[in-house]
């Protein structure tokens, strides 16, 4: 799976089922940001970087083994006020943000959702 690849399939599979909050179709990333870095992490690998936003929330994107940052949901910001303070994070472990019930619930779908339309898009 390549990262144009994913992306794609997350655009299609992102929905309010998904999402943390009040999710509009408009910016199908808004508030996906803890499910997305999982999913990444699943098939790039590296490290989950979480950092507090202006408003309080928290905001998670990913590090690729090479080193990279990659903030796969970052367009929601266009949307809201609140933004993310990136120069003051700290790295999750997977297990820390799966251990929330919800977050684990949304993530169970979404990774369900893309590998179903990873499998209907090779046949």
């Amino acid at each position: 799976m390549d990262k144009t690849r994913l992306k794609e399939l997350l655009l299609s599979a992102w929905c309010d089922e998904t999402a943390q909050g009040k999710w509009t179709p408009e910016c199908p990333s808004m508030i996906q940001c803890a499910v997305t870095a999982l999913v990444v992490q699943d098939y790039f690998g590296g490290e989950m970087l979480r950092c507090k936003m202006t408003d309080g929330d928290s905001h998670y994107w990913n590090r690729l083994p090479d080193g990279t940052e990659d903030d796969w949901t970052e367009e929601q910001f266009d949307y809201i006020e609140a933004q993310p303070i990136k120069s003051e994070y700290i790295v999750r472990e997977r297990e820390y943000v799966l251990s929330f019930p919800n977050t684990k619930m949304r993530y169970d779908l979404l990774k369900e959702k893309v590998e179903r339309l990873s499998r209907k898009q090779t046949l």
